[in-house]
């Protein structure tokens, strides 16, 4: 999928932009010391190879009536390898996250729903899908630490 080669100042430019994507390339120039134009090439660089993938906007999901979150692990009948059903679930709104996965169940889906009503009726959703047999979920009661940042080397001078 890649093969753009990671080096120290691709990795401190990754580094400011997950902690703050908005972080003007100025700022990125400043804080790495290299020229803004030097800067701005890079990080073209790293989208064009897919390195850096997008950004986004962090919602407080309670302040939008979204405060219960769930882990359902789904079993199904399909192929060894088949992701059918994986689509399907990715295409419900409340659906973050879809993981197909080694074991007993094959898919970890992480859901956001406004109670638990909510997630019953999505849970009766999942069941409209045919190769779908089974559903167990974890409700969330604390989320201690959430994120997509992906921990990187700081370099050191």
């Amino acid at each position: 999928m890649n093969n753009r080669k990671i080096d120290k100042l691709d990795l401190e430019i990754l580094n400011i932009l997950q902690e703050d994507g908005k972080v003007s390339n100025a700022e990125i120039a400043r804080k790495v010391g290299k020229a803004p134009s030097a800067v701005l090439e890079r990080v073209r660089k790293l989208k064009k190879s897919s390195i850096i993938k997008g950004y986004e906007c962090i919602v407080n999901h309670k302040a939008l009536g979204r405060g219960l979150t769930a882990f359902t692990s789904i079993r199904v009948e399909e192929g060894v390898g088949a992701t059918e059903v994986g689509q399907k679930l990715a295409e419900f709104p409340e659906v973050l996250e879809v993981h197909y996965t080694a074991g007993r169940d094959s898919y970890l889906v992480k859901v956001r729903v406004e109670d638990t009503e909510a997630l019953q009726a999505t849970l009766a959703k999942f069941g409209t899908i045919g190769p779908v047999r089974d559903t167990n979920s974890t409700i969330v009661l604390t989320t201690v630490k959430e994120s997509r940042v992906i921990p990187l080397p700081h370099e050191k001078d």
